[in-house]
């Protein structure tokens, strides 16, 4: 079982009308959030086909620590208005092990992100981490 599965399993469930990221819930009984901590990546397309999964299912998403490498694939499927960022979220950029993965990384982080990161050198081998105030410019507080 993969460490994105083992936190998905994990996946926190709250009422509807509850506030969570900041924002209302929708008026389903229950609203899926899948909590991101200390997640170092893997497979971009695994990763890419697992947050397809779980957009899909309208699932929020809650980055409480570090997702770095191929979890940052979610920010091209999961809806940014259903990602929240707590204080100590941070995201890790780098170049893939492939091309083909560096440019489906690429593909999904819309212009702004892209932006950022080129900002900070570019994608490189190396990690370029964002982390507050800067994931504030993006993403909704938790």
């Amino acid at each position: 079982m993969s460490l994105l599965q083992r936190r998905i399993s994990r996946v926190g469930f709250a009422l509807a009308g509850a506030l969570v990221c900041g924002g209302a819930m929708s008026s389903a009984a229950h609203a899926e959030v899948i909590d991101v901590s200390d997640n170092h990546g893997g497979s971009v397309a695994n990763y890419r086909a697992r947050w397809q999964v779980a957009a899909a299912r309208g699932a929020s998403v809650r980055v409480v620590g570090p997702c770095q490498s191929a979890c940052t694939v979610l920010l091209g499927e999961i809806p940014r208005s259903r990602i929240c960022v707590m204080p100590s979220a941070k995201f890790g950029f780098h170049l893939a092990k492939s091309a083909n993965a560096t440019a489906t990384l690429r593909a999904a982080y819309e212009a702004d992100i892209t932006a950022w990161i080129d900002a900070h050198g570019g994608l490189r081998e190396s990690f370029i981490w964002m982390h507050a105030p800067d994931t504030y410019k993006f993403f909704k507080k938790c």
